[in-house]
Formats: structure tokens, C-alpha cells, sequence
């Protein structure tokens, strides 16, 4: 698989003296063609040429195809191992079992070495994709107005959305330097209630994922946070609503209206991430996702995503208190993975690598796993990102408003 496939690609003698008979070739039609009429000599000369070139892409074809089956059958193994060895942690500790260290993959995954797809010389060079479209606020606020007649309450400032989030989190039991730690990492430390992956430092930009405000949810997490969650949400603006003078709880009544229609949608499938993704990725899931845009439920259901992770720690049996760098691990690798992570003993984790915790695809595309390739690394990768990011000023509005 490793064979020195970065250098330039080298042709056999054979193939060069193949093309250099084309050459020769060449030359005598060239002679018989210079008496023909102007318009023929485009024929003439492209045959001999793209013949040439034909030998060569075929060669390169088969060494390109021989190095990504390879490569291909060294990732499928490592792969199916990881999976394999999860399996049986989880069962490990189902069984209260002791889970070692040879439960864990230690090796890194494979990477591809090899010669680059050569171009069929007889087909057009094909233009570079253009990415899949990924919907934005605007169109989770259309969604929202389209499918439920749901106008969000959206803050009259940034400060009053940090306000109420703050209040929100710590009533919830969530420690100061988690909150805004983690909004220092997944916002990028200057985020509004409303940024977007991919659109942190230019809303003209590509979104790269539906992953919005302060906590960065996906629209699958808030379908699924409004499935098991909703109705203490519910709970919490009735409770809410009961103080407030007539005019503003009659707005409110109205969106608990709207809110339980959502929950309707949210639950009419088992709970389960893949059905909620299936319900997320349609114009009604788009619309449960602008729910993070308004004032009264934004903050509850970013707060709920990380009360939900320390929820399942406590559950397993962890009740010291997560650092904002472990509470992180299972927001960015889900429960089940982070929680895995951070439990492991501390000698472990330089030996660890960080591809036990994910799925092929999103280790694929996690560039941040794959540069800090063991569990060490990236922990202290990402306290490192928070304690920069936790230096910016919508980190220290964040902060101020949690005094």
C-alpha cells in the first residue's frame, strides 16, 4: 500500500518504446497529410496522439486501481476492528465487566498513498463538484412560518439572548466554565444566537452543516431534544407564562400551541437518531430547528443538549463534574463515544487512538480527530481552542452575563 505512490508516476521502458513506434508512425502521416486539404489534418494528427495517450492512462488506470483496492481492503479491516472492539465494550460493561486496554484499537487508520485517478484522455476533464446545498436560517425560519405558522421571538440584542441562556443553564445545573468554555469552542468565541457551521466569520459563506447557535445543534439533535424534552418545555413556559401580564401570555399560550404540534411531529417516529434524522432533514424538521431561534425556547434547547450528556454520565455511575473539555468529548462525539473517552484511565489516552470513537465517515471529516490522533491529544487540543477562543468578546459578554 505504501510504495512511494506520491512520486511523479513512472512509465516501463515498454510503454516508451510503444510510444515512441507511435511517434514514428506519426511522422510518415504527417508527410502523406501535408498534401491533403487543410480541413483533414485535425483527424490525422488526433488519432496517433490519442492512441499514445490511451496506453498510458490504461497503464496508469490499473496502477491506480491496484493501489485503492489495497488501500480499500486495509480500511474496511481496520474499520470493521473498530467497530468490533466498540461492540464488545459495550457489552463489557453491560456485563460490569473490566475493560483493558486491548479493547481499544491502538493502531491509527490507513491513509491512501497512492497515484492520484488518472483522466480518461478520450472524456472532457470533468469540473469539481459543487457542494450539496445545506438549508440556512433563512430557510428554517420559512420552514418554521410555511409548515407550523411559527414566527420565532428573536432577541431585540445579542446581549438579551446571552442573558437569558445564562439563566437558563445555571438553573439547570450547568457550571459556569462549561457554559462558556463550550460556547468558546463550538461558537468560535464571538458566535451569535444564530451562527451556523461553516458561517462563523462570513454569513455570505457555504454552511457546512445545520449545526446552530451557541451549542451548535445539528436539526436532527433538536428534533430529538423536542421528542424526549418537549414537554418539560411545555412544563417550563407554563410555569413561566403564569407570571406574565395578558398581553405577553397570550403570545405565549399561542407558541405553546404551535410547540406542541411540533412535539407531535418530533415523537411520530420510534426514538431513535436515525428515524429523528430522517424527520430532520424534511421542510417540518427544518422548521422544529428555527425553535433555536427563538427567545423563549433557544436557550432551553441548547441548555437541555448539555444537560442531556452529564444526564448520562450521572446515569453510568459518573458523578464527579465534567471539565468543559470532557463535556465536550461526548457533545462532539455523542454519549455513548464521549463517555467512553473520558472514563478511560488517564495512562491510556496518549495510546488511544481517536478513531475507537468515531464512524468512518465523520472521522473522515473531522480533520481536528484526525490531526490529534490519539485521546490525549485531542483533549488538550480542545482546551487549548477554549482557552483562546474563551479570550474573545462574546466569550466575555457570555461570562459577564453569568455573574
Amino acid at each position: 500500500m505504501r510504495r512511494g505512490r506520491n512520486l511523479p508516476f513512472a512509465i516501463p521502458a515498454r510503454l516508451l518504446a510503444l510510444v515512441a513506434t507511435a511517434a514514428v508512425a506519426w511522422s510518415s502521416l504527417g508527410l502523406v497529410a501535408h498534401a491533403a486539404d487543410e480541413r483533414s489534418r485535425p483527424a490525422a494528427v488526433a488519432a496517433p496522439d490519442l492512441a499514445a495517450a490511451m496506453v498510458l492512462y490504461r497503464h496508469a488506470l490499473a496502477e491506480y486501481q491496484s493501489a485503492r483496492a489495497s488501500y480499500d481492503a486495509a480500511a474496511e479491516s481496520y474499520w470493521r476492528s473498530i467497530a468490533e472492539k466498540r461492540r464488545l465494550r459495550r457489552a463489557k460493561r453491560a456485563n460490569h465487566e473490566t475493560i483493558t486496554l486491548n479493547d481499544y484499537v491502538l493502531a491509527q487508520p490507513p491513509v491512501y498513498t497512492g497515484p492520484p485517478k488518472p483522466r480518461d484522455p478520450t472524456m472532457p476533464p470533468e469540473a469539481a463538484p459543487l457542494p450539496p446545498y445545506v438549508p440556512v436560517v433563512a430557510d428554517f425560519l420559512a420552514a418554521a412560518q410555511r409548515e407550523f405558522n411559527f414566527v420565532p421571538l428573536l432577541p431585540q440584542s445579542e446581549s438579551a439572548f446571552k442573558q437569558t441562556y445564562a439563566r437558563v443553564a445555571l438553573t439547570a445545573g450547568l457550571g459556569r466554565e462549561q457554559i462558556v468554555r463550550i460556547y468558546a469552542f463550538e461558537a468560535g468565541g464571538n458566535g451569535e444566537y444564530d451562527v451556523q457551521a461553516g458561517l462563523e466569520n462570513n454569513k455570505r459563506a457555504h454552511a457546512i452543516t445545520t449545526a446552530l447557535g451557541y451549542n451548535q445543534l445539528l436539526s436532527t439533535n433538536s428534533v430529538e431534544i423536542v421528542a424526549e424534552s418537549g414537554n418539560a418545555f411545555v412544563r417550563a413556559l407554563l410555569a413561566r407564562a403564569a407570571r406574565l401580564p395578558h398581553g405577553r401570555r397570550s403570545a405565549l399560550d399561542a407558541k405553546l400551541v404551535i410547540l406542541r404540534k411540533m412535539i407531535g411531529f418530533a415523537r411520530s417516529v420510534p426514538d431513535d437518531w436515525n428515524k429523528h434524522q430522517l424527520l430532520a432533514n424534511t421542510p417540518k424538521g427544518l422548521g422544529v430547528h428555527a425553535l433555536n431561534l427563538d427567545l423563549d425556547i433557544g436557550p432551553l434547547l441548547q441548555t437541555q443538549k448539555l444537560m442531556d450528556s452529564i444526564v448520562f454520565a450521572r446515569r453510568k455511575g459518573l458523578d464527579a463534574t465534567l471539565t468543559a473539555a470532557e463535556l465536550e468529548m461526548m457533545n462532539l462525539t455523542g454519549d455513548g463515544s464521549g463517555f467512553d473517552m473520558i472514563t478511560m484511565p488517564a495512562a491510556w489516552r496518549d495510546k488511544v487512538a481517536t478513531a475507537n470513537f468515531f464512524q468512518q465517515s465523520g472521522y473522515r471529516d473531522n480533520p481536528v480527530a484526525q490531526r490529534n490522533n490519539v485521546v490525549a491529544k485531542l483533549i488538550a487540543a480542545t482546551d487549548a481552542v477554549m482557552d483562546r477562543e474563551i479570550k474573545k468578546p462574546g466569550a466575555k459578554e457570555l461570562l459577564e452575563a453569568l455573574r
